[in-house]
């Protein structure tokens, strides 16, 4: 046989008769699928290995630890054939053919009535691989295909929904690189029947949707939102309440300046399911690209996060506690201000990374006192992070001299 002329199905087992005749290692692995599988198992082996002993110790299978007898077939469904002895799976095989039982005869395949696939399981998904006969072929193409399933390369999306409500995930995407992206966050993304997305983000991965996919745009950019929070709130309420699996797919972290909580609880408060999957949050990942660690030895043992300089008074103001400003582009020069009149030097490093971890991304560095005439001449803006303290300097894109004014670097990421 080449496997053309077998006809794919899957069995319910549950509370059915089903013979293993043999006791060795493969027979022991097979009785735990059937009975994994709901089946009501017999084994019969003269001896059995400590898979089958286990399990009949345990009381989850019958062993009769005798020889195979034509008997053993009667009011059986299914059997599998593992003794070893070529010349007793092939009886055994032949006696159920005649009984119009199926049989999978663990010694010749080509004279098997029934083939095991390698079977895998992914939550309510379950694959099963023939690959001609050879199983390690087919082990190799499941795991595979369990692969692709866990990481979210292949659609996991319900066509036929369950009875009952939808949930919402609030999915951080990272900062925008779509290798970025928990796995988790790119498993939910297969999945989905809608997706609520923010400006910034994997945007790539929107064209990876199943088809059929909904893509709500909520995205926030400076005097221009599609949306309002109350709006994107009533939004992932609604759709969940139609019983569909919303992804709300952010830009970093749900969690970090991302006014995920508000969505959660909003979602809690209306009876309605969160899963939060965190996400690469720019504050640290930018940075990041641009070769700057948030903390280093003899640099920085801790940082902090603000999104603008009113919060700034209640921040540490030295070189060595590094300062992430996010969202702070537009009032960079009173920021600038405010950490100088706070005690902080003008040649206190200062580093702009916009676009992080895309193409289009770039450095401009300088100090305190540079800076806010720097981005001005370079035409910086948002989606920009700010990195203030001496870890700029370790940037390769950091001046030797970062007294004096640097000019703007455009080269791309490091990634």
């Amino acid at each position: 046989m080449s496997g053309l002329d077998l006809y794919p199905v899957s069995l319910r087992l549950l509370g059915k008769p089903v013979l293993v005749v043999g006791g060795g290692e493969v027979a022991g692995r097979r009785a735990k699928a059937l009975l994994d599988a709901g089946a009501v198992v017999t084994v019969v082996a003269l001896e059995a290995g400590d898979d089958v002993g286990r399990l009949a110790e345990a009381g989850l299978l019958t062993w009769e630890r005798r020889g195979y007898a034509t008997a053993d077939l009667e009011g059986v469904w299914l059997v599998q054939t593992a003794t070893g002895v070529p010349a007793v799976d092939e009886r055994v095989a032949a006696e159920a053919e005649e009984r119009r039982v199926w049989c999978v005869n663990a010694a010749d395949r080509e004279a098997s009535g029934a083939w095991l696939p390698a079977v895998g399981r992914l939550d309510d998904v379950a694959l099963a691989v023939n690959a001609g006969g050879d199983p390690r072929r087919a082990k190799a193409l499941r795991d595979a295909m369990l692969l692709a399933l866990k990481t979210g390369r292949l659609p996991l999306r319900r066509h036929r929904r369950r009875p009952g409500a939808g949930r919402v995930a609030l999915v951080g995407g990272g900062p925008g690189d779509s290798g970025l992206i928990t796995v988790r966050g790119r498993q939910l993304l297969a999945e989905a029947d809608v997706v609520v997305a923010d400006r910034l983000g994997p945007r790539e991965l929107l064209e990876e949707l199943d088809t059929g996919v909904r893509v709500i745009e909520v995205g926030k950019a400076p005097g221009n939102h599609l949306a309002g929070q109350d709006e994107i709130n009533r939004i992932l309420v609604r759709e969940a309440r139609a019983g569909h699996l919303v992804v709300r797919l952010k830009g970093g972290d749900p969690y970090v300046l991302g006014r995920g909580g508000e969505e959660a609880r909003f979602c809690r408060d209306h009876g309605v399911d969160v899963e939060v999957v965190p996400g690469v949050t720019s504050a640290i990942s930018v940075p990041a690209a641009a070769g700057i660690p948030v903390t280093h030895r003899g640099a920085a043992t801790g940082f902090s996060v603000a999104t603008g300089h009113e919060e700034l008074a209640e921040l540490p103001a030295r070189p060595d506690h590094t300062l992430v400003l996010l969202m702070g582009v537009r009032r960079l020069a009173q920021s600038a201000a405010a950490l100088r009149s706070r005690g902080l030097g003008p040649q206190t490093p200062v580093a702009i990374v916009e676009g992080g971890w895309m193409p289009d991304q770039r450095v401009t560095i300088g100090t305190l006192a540079t800076i806010a005439g720097q981005a001005e001449r370079a035409g910086v803006r948002n989606p920009a992070v700010i990195v203030v303290g001496d870890v700029v300097r370790l940037s390769p894109y950091a001046l030797a001299d970062l007294g004096q004014q640097a000019e703007p670097d455009c080269s791309p990421s490091i990634h």
